[in-house]
């Protein structure tokens, strides 16, 4: 099975981070020192899927300049004595070939994928990472799905456990039959149904293996509706087609940094895993009295500067 590409959907308004989306886009809101989408490519990357496609909107200029070498090279003359907080990004940029597609208006996360049919061959499969959704885990998820469709001759989606009350945030599965603890083939996929009448409570997220024949079926969604296009529509409609979907039950620790509060999570979260950070935000989230205000306090703002 040939895959080779990933669609990185970077098009979204950001309406949950305005007004700091009025200018920048959601995929560049700083997690540590690298912005979201940093996390998108470097993980395709190491799945050795090397051909990014990045789906933009007017907002492009920022996410282009990131990945744009030449800027890069122009950043590090600059400021030599920081060239080793440059090297992952100039790993990425050596290892990665960038396309970009801009979408023409928000219609959805279905017709974002749709813009890159030009670019994906007919009897290819393709990756689909959304910068929403940090995963960390020992090998990358994309290259657990690319796997797992090459196994199973399939298209493939993450899924994860969700409580039943979280439901109707997500796309959620219907299962034809259990393979193994972690593997199912869909039946069909319900996007965001309330909680008592959700199939199962495995829901979708951002990581999927698609076979080519998804963007015909985006296509007939788009021609034929007026609402946005969903992902989760077409591949039911794949299903329907005879294309077996296999979901699989991700591993690792996922972080959902769609809202203010789930990116101040992950935040959080991947400072503790970090080398340099970890020691300054564990004692500062250990100290006697962390909640109330350091502003005023000479010891604390001094131990939070890394």
């Amino acid at each position: 099975m040939n895959i080779s590409k990933t669609i990185i959907p970077a098009a979204g308004l950001g309406s949950r981070f305005l007004p700091y989306t009025k200018a920048i886009p959601k995929e560049m809101v700083l997690l540590l020192d690298k912005p979201a989408i940093h996390y998108s490519v470097e993980e395709s990357i190491q799945a050795n899927l090397n051909n990014i496609i990045i789906i933009t909107n007017k907002k492009r200029q920022t996410i282009f300049n990131y990945f744009d070498a030449a800027s890069n090279s122009k950043t590090t003359d600059n400021i030599r004595h920081k060239q080793d907080r440059m090297v992952g990004l100039n790993k990425l940029l050596r290892a990665a070939h960038f396309s970009y597609i801009q979408q023409s208006e928000p219609f959805g996360l279905g017709h974002a994928i749709l813009m890159a049919r030009h670019i994906v061959d007919p009897k290819e499969h393709v990756a689909v990472i959304l910068p929403d959704d940090i995963i960390i885990d020992e090998q990358p998820t994309i290259a657990q799905l690319a796997k797992i469709a090459s196994q199973e001759k399939a298209s493939v989606i993450a899924v994860q456990e969700v409580p039943n009350e979280c439901l109707p945030l997500y796309g959620v599965i219907a299962i034809k039959k259990q393979i193994t603890p972690r593997l199912y083939q869909v039946s069909s996929l319900v996007e965001k149904p309330l909680s008592y009448d959700a199939p199962s409570n495995l829901a979708v997220i951002g990581r999927y293996i698609l076979s080519a024949k998804i963007f015909p079926i985006l296509q007939e969604i788009y021609q034929n509706s007026e609402q946005e296009v969903q992902l989760t529509d077409a591949i039911s409609k794949l299903i329907r087609h005879g294309e077996k979907v296999i979901a699989y039950k991700i591993q690792g620790m996922r972080y959902d940094i769609s809202t203010p509060v789930g990116w101040l999570k992950a935040t959080i979260a991947l400072a503790m895993r970090h080398p340099e950070y970890a020691g300054h935000i564990k004692q500062f989230l250990t100290a006697e009295g962390m909640f109330d205000s350091f502003q005023f306090n000479p010891v604390k703002n001094i131990l939070h500067k890394v």
